[in-house]
C-alpha cells in the first residue's frame, strides 16, 4: 500500500543508536509516535538503543488506516524489533494501549524478549463490541487525546474507521486467549481513570500472564495517554528501574 498521504509532522518514526540493550516503543490505535517519543528521548539519554516504529496506516490519515489489518500494525513493530536484533543482545518492550497489546504479542511470540512494560493495554473493550455489527458506517468519532493534563493534545485520528475497530477487536481476543504464554518479566502501568480502555483489562494481564517477576503500578494523575499526562516522569523513571533491575539479574 502505498500512501497518498505524507506522514503529519510529529508522527514519523524515530531511532536511537546506543547500547546493546535496545527498547521497542509502541504508540497505539489511530495514534502516532509522538505520544511515545518522551520516552524514547528519556530511554536513549540514558544510554539505551531505541526503536519507535510508525504502525502502518498511521500518522498519516484515517482513510489510510482504514485500509490495514492488525497483521499490518504486527509486521510494524516486528520490522522495529528486527532493527533492534541486529544492533542489540537484550530487548525490551513497552507500548501503550494498542500498543501494550503489542507489547503482549511480541511476549507471547518471541520467548527471547526480556521483559515488556505495557501502559493501559487493550485486551478487552465491551463498549467496542457492536461496531461488529455496524454495516454501511465508515466513521465513528475519535478516541484519542483522553489526557488529564492542561493543553496537552495527541496527535491522533479524528475520526477512527470502523474496519480497523473490527480489526482491533479481532486482534485483543487473539493477544487475551494467549496470555498464559507470557513468562518474562512484566511492568504493567494502568491509570485508574481511563476513557478509552477500562482499567481492569490490566488487573486481568496481570493476573492471566504466568511470569514470575511481574509487578502492577497505579496511575492516579493520568487518563488514557498516560505518556503524555501527569505521570510521564513516573513511567519513565519507573520504566529505567525496571529495565536496570532486569538486566542485572
Amino acid at each position: 500500500m502505498t500512501s497518498k498521504y505524507p506522514i503529519l509532522e510529529g508522527a514519523e518514526p524515530f531511532y536511537f543508536e546506543g547500547s546493546n540493550v535496545g527498547i521497542l516503543v509502541s504508540h497505539g490505535f489511530t495514534g502516532s509516535t509522538q505520544s511515545m517519543r518522551p520516552l524514547g528521548e528519556a530511554y536513549a539519554k540514558a544510554g539505551y538503543t531505541v526503536c519507535g516504529p510508525r504502525l502502518k496506516g498511521h500518522g498519516t490519515h484515517y482513510e489510510e488506516m482504514e485500509q490495514t489489518t492488525y497483521q499490518d500494525w504486527i509486521s510494524s513493530i516486528e520490522e522495529g524489533f528486527l532493527w533492534l536484533k541486529e544492533r542489540c543482545d537484550t530487548i525490551f518492550v513497552t507500548g501503550l494501549s494498542m500498543g501494550g497489546t503489542l507489547t503482549l504479542y511480541m511476549a507471547e511470540k518471541y520467548p527471547e524478549i526480556q521483559a515488556i512494560i505495557p501502559i493501559n493495554a487493550a485486551v478487552d473493550i465491551p463498549e467496542m463490541a457492536p461496531v461488529r455489527q455496524l454495516e454501511g458506517v465508515r466513521f465513528l468519532d475519535a478516541i484519542g487525546s483522553d489526557i488529564k493534563k492542561a493543553d496537552v493534545k495527541e496527535l491522533a485520528y479524528e475520526k477512527t474507521p470502523v474496519q480497523s475497530i473490527k480489526e482491533i477487536l479481532t486482534f485483543m481476543e487473539q493477544v487475551k486467549a494467549d496470555l498464559h504464554k507470557i513468562t518474562c518479566p512484566a511492568l504493567i502501568f494502568v491509570s485508574e481513570e481511563d476513557h478509552v480502555v477500562p482499567p481492569n483489562n490490566s488487573q486481568m494481564i496481570y493476573d492471566s500472564i504466568r511470569s514470575s517477576i511481574k509487578e502492577i503500578h497505579h496511575m492516579k494523575e493520568s487518563y488514557h495517554v498516560a505518556t503524555l499526562d501527569n505521570d510521564q516522569a513516573f513511567i519513565i523513571e519507573e520504566t529505567l528501574n525496571f529495565i536496570k533491575k532486569i538486566s542485572e539479574k
